[in-house]
């Protein structure tokens, strides 16, 4: 795990283009769902961002999807729905009924691919490896981009008077998301193009 401050927020853009998929769907009916709808959903201009099954009921299959400029209205919930409904039901990858759930990320939302956390440079992020670093699984601070293959985040050491910047391997990362605070949910509303409301201080489905 390295540490320092001159770390280059803008240096793993090359990363990028290698999207691992561990966190957008684990192994098994997710990993294989996430297989069979993501060129369908490319092809309408949507990127889905997780999939999870089972996790609340045992019946329901989530799926977390957004445009590519990070938006996601009610009415692309509802054409995404239709379009992976028709897909679902012809190849039928999961044996018996099941309910399907579209949503978007939230604004507090979950951060499962490298563009993601060089996206919400600069905000808030919790973080747990799926491996200890220096004894510590969970890490708490403000997201610094990606550089060779590691999330660079800003935050304070046991040891250090001031936050340092650590890398943590994207490939051992199991959780992460976004921290809701006030300056997410504006500079949120204001990459949507949305003036600021009362009832966005509410938690959003982005857990």
């Amino acid at each position: 795990m390295a540490t320092g401050l001159d770390k280059k927020p803008d240096s793993g853009a090359a990363d990028l283009a290698a999207l691992d998929t561990h966190l957008i769907a684990p192994p098994g009916v997710a990993r294989q769902v996430f297989d069979l709808l993501r060129g369908p959903a490319e092809g309408a201009e949507f990127e889905i961002v997780r999939v999870r099954f089972g996790a609340q009921d045992g019946q329901t299959l989530q799926i977390m999807a957004e445009r590519p400029d990070g938006s996601m209205s009610v009415e692309d919930c509802a054409e995404l729905s239709r379009m992976l409904s028709a897909v679902l039901d012809v190849e039928d990858p999961i044996p018996g009924e099941y309910n399907l759930e579209i949503s978007s990320p939230g604004i507090d939302r979950p951060l499962t691919r490298p563009k993601d956390f060089e996206r919400w440079q600069g905000f808030d992020a919790k973080i747990e490896l799926s491996e200890a670093l220096s004894g510590r699984k969970r890490f708490r601070g403000l997201l610094q981009g990606v550089e060779d293959g590691e999330v660079l985040v800003e935050c304070d050491i046991e040891g250090f008077s001031e936050p340092q910047v650590l890398g943590l391997p994207f490939r051992q990362l199991s959780e992460a998301k976004l921290v809701m605070s006030d300056d997410l949910i504006r500079e949120s509303l204001k990459r949507q193009g949305r003036a600021p409301d009362a009832s966005d201080d509410a938690p959003s489905d982005g857990e």
